[in-house]
């Protein structure tokens, strides 16, 4: 067996960890300057924003392609936009509404919205699956499912009957698709 696959490149090791190192402190400060906000589960663009991020850390340390300073200036452009766009989704309500996705019902008092549930491809299995995380035992206790902006599920649920939920929780949910 040839062992030099292993032994290649042994001299880059401190240049590696020092960019390592540089392109860690980097992320740390941006995110300490840019919020926690910057790796949410908020939108989809969020996602999109927190998978490039990850992907040019990863191609920096690894391939130094882009070279870790160009890599630091993408960290910080990505940054930089997403910091912009949440800043427009907070003082703009047109511009939230062309970037997030609207939260969806999937079931309403115990009975599923299949229509909804058609038109956000979310399957029977998915759902049954979301109740018993949420420790329903019967679909009567359900008040409500809801598809949110993040493609999570959450399950709004009481064993009290006379329990409804508030305007203000269900006030942005499309109730039909």
């Amino acid at each position: 067996m040839d062992t030099s696959y292993f032994f290649k490149n042994l001299t880059m090791i401190p240049e590696v960890f020092l960019g390592t190192l540089f392109i860690f402190l980097l992320v740390v400060v941006l995110t300490r300057i840019f919020g926690l906000k910057s790796f949410s589960k908020m939108t989809g663009f969020d996602f999109v924003i927190t998978v490039a991020i990850g992907n040019i850390i990863g191609m920096s340390i690894n391939s130094s392609k882009p070279a870790i300073l160009l890599g630091a200036f993408i960290l910080l452009a990505l940054f930089a936009l997403n910091y912009a766009v949440t800043l427009l989704r907070f003082k703009s309500k047109k511009a939230e509404d062309l970037i997030d996705n609207d939260p969806l019902l999937l079931m309403e008092n115990g009975q599923i919205l299949e229509e909804n549930m058609k038109a956000s491809k979310v399957t029977q299995a998915e759902l049954q699956s979301k109740l018993r995380e949420a420790n329903v035992i019967r679909l009567s206790q359900v008040k409500a499912v809801i598809l949110e902006t993040t493609g999570e599920i959450s399950v709004l649920h009481s064993n009290d009957q006379s329990i409804t939920i508030e305007d203000y929780i269900m006030g942005d949910v499309i109730r039909q698709k």
